[in-house]
């Protein structure tokens, strides 16, 4: 019995060779999912992104300005608020800047202002002939807040007066018999603004509320309320700048006049100066390390 021929004819065509399977669509899936799942990431994160601020670098502005005459602010202020209408809607309120007939102790502010909701106050020491700092008090409870606020102004100035002392005593005041007058000048009304902030003085000017339209005229008409400048634009009151009158001027705003030095006391504020140069008191902070001993005045503590 024949065996056939292991060669396989001529006519027949070789095998072709098996090869693995092609891996180049797997892969390509593959980057392409990686890809969605990039850009898709990058998606999310852009839409949790903050919403950019459009009121920063705007300042608003209420109050008197320096050089303006108070009596006419004064009518301004009660027509705009005879007109207030307020927004649709409920809400809170209006914010609005309450400048008093004279100079209240947290006690006396308390009663000034009744059930009006408070934000901030603004107070100075009177001292006679004597330019003292304007200072912005965070303010929610009413007298609470105003006492805490003035023993945290306190203990600054107790700082101001020290830091004051300390630069009198250097050789480059010394020397100066003009300087060191100044230096002791104003470790001088430091340490009365220090006493006087302690004790909870008569020294708050003015209020900032929030309420409604009709609750605001009603407030214009509580005993020791000299005015009332509604600000419904107001939104943000740390990009907000409040200059209220000050009680003993009846006919324009300045500066009241310092008899103690040629020139103002550094590094305190009259009516004409924003309370932007007053630091809030919640947000001030003294500077670090001690009393320095240069040649210039202390520099007063950053707005907040």
């Amino acid at each position: 019995m024949d065996h056939p021929d292991s060669t396989p004819p001529a006519d027949v065509p070789p095998r072709p060779t098996r090869r693995g399977r092609s891996r180049s669509g797997p892969l390509t899936w593959i980057a392409l999912a990686c890809a969605l799942a990039v850009l898709v990431a990058a998606a999310w994160d852009r839409r949790r992104e903050p919403v950019s601020d459009r009121t920063v670098g705007e300042v608003t502005r209420v109050g008197v300005a320096d050089g303006d005459a108070i009596p006419a602010y004064l009518r301004a202020s009660a027509a705009e608020l005879a007109a207030l209408t307020g927004s649709a809607g409920p809400g809170p309120g209006d914010y609005a800047l309450v400048s008093f007939a004279s100079y209240l102790t947290p006690a006396q502010l308390a009663t000034a202002l009744g059930a009006t909701p408070v934000s901030a106050v603004v107070a100075r020491v009177p001292l006679p002939g004597r330019q003292t700092e304007i200072v912005r008090i965070a303010t929610l409870r009413v007298p609470d807040d105003v006492v805490a606020g003035m023993a945290e102004v306190a203990a600054r100035k107790d700082r101001e007066a020290a830091d004051y002392r300390s630069r009198a005593i250097a050789p480059a005041a010394t020397a100066d018999p003009e300087l060191r007058r100044v230096y002791d000048t104003g470790a001088t009304v430091s340490a009365e603004e220090a006493a006087a902030y302690r004790s909870a003085c008569a020294c708050v000017y003015a209020a900032v509320v929030r309420d409604a339209p009709a609750a605001l005229r009603a407030l214009a008409t509580r005993p020791g309320v000299r005015g009332v400048d509604p600000a419904p634009e107001v939104r943000r009151l740390d990009r907000t700048v409040f200059t209220p009158p000050l009680p003993e001027q009846e006919d324009v705003a300045r500066p009241p006049v310092d008899t103690g030095l040629a020139g103002p006391t550094p590094g305190a504020t009259g009516v004409g100066d924003s309370s932007e140069a007053a630091p809030t008191v919640r947000g001030s902070a003294p500077s670090s390390g001690g009393p320095a001993a240069g040649p210039g005045p202390p520099i007063p503590a950053p707005t907040s």
